[in-house]
């Protein structure tokens, strides 16, 4: 092997020697990918190596780093995805290493292409995603007891429930589980300072969210005449309230359901006024505009929603307060990626970067105009150093072999624990990093916030805490660590 294994890496490798299936919980940047080259080193004389990535550009990641390491192998590696000709797919298959998407394995073994008893080990990457229908779950009920199974992931979720689902559904009775300040880790890490940056909405914004907040009261009463009472503090509840309205027996559901959409796009409306800006509301609107359907001319025909449409776009404070940091940033000839929720709001960032003097660029999911070619254009100049922002949706934070960078901002919180710290795994690799992390005042800012925040210490405690018998009825082993049980808390916001 190329690459020297660290201390850490070798640890968690004998482990999983020793203790056969795990989960491996390793912060992002810290080199889960090398511990999986380590085993198929390890396991490709005695079977088939299977590794399994969600997306096609992480499959031709670890493809790359295969080949880095090892070589071809004499023609032994190879990649399938969907793109891969069913054809060509069965002669791919014959090779000792494959790296793969996992509907292509899913749909093959099912058709009886491959053979899932030949693989000495097979490696989850994402692993956190093997909950309900998802490939990874079909998959792992087809492999036979002598496979090594590992699962890699930065995150495994901040509910029991989850993490348990992931363990079980992949057969799973180990768990390697480091955090920066673990001994063997620590030497290897650098510190992150992370900063709350508050803002506070101005006049305009706070009428336009009292408006908005009329209309939501209204409908959310209409549904609770129909004897529908919305959670509005809950997505989750909320959006479950579309199957208990479906299921229901009254001859008016459809009436309901025309109610709950309009309720359901206010919501999401008021969030983006809150946490994004009016130009990010009024696109959607804009978007709205383009349905055909009931629910939508309701909303168009409102005033409030006529009177947005035609208000100037004035910058949210949070826009003015990341063009101050990234002003900062770019003093000190820092680079940065800025992570917000929505295409459009991502698109309006870098736009405003760009006409403030920075070198910023949008980096988005394949859709209309913004191709595959274009993403892997944009992270080929990143990481030559032709921009120094990169203004990224969701697509920046898994596993995508994104450079290390200086600092990391969130252009608002998010609820998803697994998905902060994805974020926040982007700096701090190399040297001292830093995270910012900007929040609207009494807002749903907020409630994301301590979403996030609470769930992230229950998912360190849960791993500390779940017994392995439950997980795949073996003893316990020395890959779990000892932790305090958290109590349950509500914490699903809009």
């Amino acid at each position: 092997m190329i690459t020297t294994p660290r201390e850490y890496q070798i640890n968690i490798y004998t482990s999983i020697l020793r203790h056969g299936n795990t989960l491996v919980v390793l912060p992002t940047g810290l080199g889960k990918t090398l511990i999986a080259l380590m085993l198929i080193e390890k396991k490709y004389p005695t079977g088939k190596c299977l590794f399994l990535s969600p997306t096609k550009p992480l499959t031709e990641q670890h493809h790359t780093s295969i080949i880095r390491e090892f070589g071809d192998l004499k023609g032994n590696v190879t990649i399938v995805t969907g793109a891969t000709p069913q054809t060509r797919r069965k002669t791919e298959y014959e090779k000792k290493i494959i790296v793969a998407t996992p509907q292509t394995i899913r749909n093959d073994i099912t058709t009886g292409l491959i053979d899932p008893s030949l693989f000495s080990l097979v490696i989850f990457d994402e692993a956190h995603r093997a909950i309900g229908e998802y490939s990874y779950t079909q998959i792992s009920k087809k492999l036979q007891k002598e496979t090594l199974i590992v699962g890699l992931t930065a995150s495994p979720g901040g509910k029991k429930e989850h993490i348990q689902k992931v363990l079980d559904n992949l057969n799973i009775s180990n768990i390697e589980l480091r955090i920066s300040s673990d001994g063997d880790v620590a030497p290897y890490t650098h510190k992150t300072s992370i900063f709350w940056e508050f803002v506070t909405l101005p006049p305009k914004y706070l009428l336009l969210k009292s408006e908005l907040d009329c209309l939501i009261q209204k409908y959310s009463r209409t549904l609770s005449l129909f004897g529908f009472r919305p959670m509005l503090k809950s997505k989750t509840l909320f959006l479950q309230m579309r199957d208990r309205i479906l299921k229901s027996k009254t001859n008016k559901k459809y009436l309901i359901l025309m109610y709950y959409s309009v309720l359901l796009n206010l919501l999401h409306m008021a969030e983006l006024l809150e946490t994004q800006s009016i130009a990010t509301l009024q696109k959607y609107i804009k978007k709205i505009s383009e349905r055909e359907n009931k629910s939508s001319k309701i909303i168009l025909n409102n005033q409030t929603i006529a009177r947005i449409l035609k208000e100037d776009a004035t910058p949210h404070p949070k826009l003015i307060l990341l063009t101050e940091i990234i002003g900062k940033l770019s003093d000190s000839k820092k680079r940065a990626i800025i992570f917000a929720q929505y295409r459009d709001q991502v698109k309006q960032i870098a736009d405003h970067l760009v006409l403030n003097g920075f070198l910023a660029r949008e980096f988005m999911g394949k859709k209309d105009s913004y191709t595959r070619k274009t993403q892997e254009e944009t992270i080929r100049e990143f990481v030559e150093g032709k921009f120094d922002f990169l203004c990224s949706s969701s697509i920046g934070e898994e596993g995508l072999d994104i450079p290390s960078v200086d600092a990391v901002i969130f252009y608002e919180p998010i609820p998803s624990e697994i998905r902060s710290i994805q974020r926040r795994g982007r700096t701090g690799r190399f040297s001292k990093g830093q995270v910012y992390i900007l929040i609207t005042k009494n807002t749903r800012d907020e409630y994301f916030y301590w979403a996030s925040v609470n769930r992230e210490k229950k998912m360190k405690s849960i791993l500390g805490t779940i017994d392995k018998k439950s997980a795949a009825g073996d003893e316990k082993t020395s890959g779990l660590r000892p932790g305090k049980k958290l109590g349950q808390t509500k914490l699903d916001f809009f």
